[in-house]
């Protein structure tokens, strides 16, 4: 049994951290039965986006590595890698297996793509752990996760590489969330730097609950989560919640059932990853990232019906809806 797993039985935490610039704004720490802030346009603007100078270059924007990938699911690193550029960020690598770079790189021509070891299951294998640690080095945000569908193979990948990652934000989805049921301290070396992106099914499979409990109290799941594991949380759902590990804590009520929707997760942890490598702190970078990707979604609901429209669809909405919640208030 993992250490979140005994802590949750026992009941106790482990927060770390200290305020962000909302908290201190506020003058008060959020205590276990303060109100999450609702997203919205009017509070994602006290979170401002950094934004590059008229004269930066690419560099200024930040640097992505996405890995993830395998033969059965090539898509899914490509829809990450896409978003990542879509939220903004200025250079994008992508490692993935040998057997699927070449379409990668083919289908995402603005990245450079490294071909990693792989399993004979088609895995990233563990012998990759060293290349990808120094590739890691050298960017601001990493997406792990999207398309791996070995999760035995990932745990073993991730239980090596993680404690290496001394530099960028790390974000985990899909299977690369395995990781954590079997050892809740994973995260702990990140110091921070770690957000997870789990529905109710992934976080019951995290603390070994069912997912009924989870979707019953999703606000408190996301804030015990994120304490014990020392990383932001984003709980999705039809309301999603994004705690820090301070109990900090958003809500994002817009969306809609459409973005239930096959590489749906993978968009939104690209996004995330991108708006990290701008320089937004974990917790901002997720909160934005949430909300655009279901205002993105709102938009092609009004616009094509809510059921139908495609995951790669959602990503040409970001830049526009950035632009516009970036914008100043207007003075009444």
């Amino acid at each position: 049994m993992s250490q979140l797993r005994r802590n949750k039985k026992e009941g106790r935490g482990s927060g770390v951290g200290g305020r962000t610039e909302l908290e201190k704004e506020n003058r008060r720490p959020p205590t276990p039965d303060s109100r999450p802030l609702i997203l919205s346009p009017s509070v994602l603007r006290r979170i401002p986006l950094p934004q590059p100078d008229d004269e930066g270059d690419k560099e200024e924007r930040g640097r992505v590595l996405v890995i993830g990938g395998a033969p059965e699911m090539p898509g899914a690193v490509i829809l990450a890698a896409t978003a990542a550029l879509r939220a903004g960020a200025g250079k994008l690598q992508i490692a993935t297996t040998k057997s699927i770079a070449q379409l990668v790189a083919a289908e995402v021509p603005e990245a450079r793509v490294f071909a990693v070891p792989e399993t004979k299951g088609g895995a990233i294998a563990v012998s990759a752990a060293g290349e990808l640690r120094a590739r890691a080095a050298e960017v601001q945000s990493v997406v792990i996760g999207p398309g791996m569908i070995d999760e035995r193979a990932v745990t073993r990948l991730l239980k090596i590489l993680l404690p290496q990652l001394k530099v960028p934000t790390v974000v985990l989805d899909a299977a690369a969330l395995a990781c954590l049921a079997e050892d809740g301290k994973l995260l702990h070396a990140l110091k921070g730097r770690a957000i997870i992106t789990p529905h109710a099914g992934e976080m019951a499979s995290i603390l070994g609950e069912d997912k009924e409990s989870i979707t019953n109290d999703q606000l408190n799941t996301a804030r015990r989560t994120a304490s014990e594991l020392r990383a932001v949380v984003a709980l999705k759902g039809r309301e999603t919640f994004i705690a820090a590990p301070s109990g900090e804590t958003f809500c994002n009520r817009a969306g809609n059932v459409g973005l239930a929707t096959s590489g749906s997760g993978d968009t939104l942890s690209g996004l995330i990853a991108g708006l990290a490598a701008r320089g937004a702190e974990p917790l901002h970078a997720a909160a934005w990232g949430v909300h655009l990707h279901a205002r993105a979604g709102d938009r092609l609901a009004r616009r094509m019906g809510r059921l139908g429209f495609l995951a790669r669809e959602l990503l040409a909405e970001v830049p526009a809806l950035m632009a516009e919640l970036s914008k100043p208030e207007r003075k009444r």
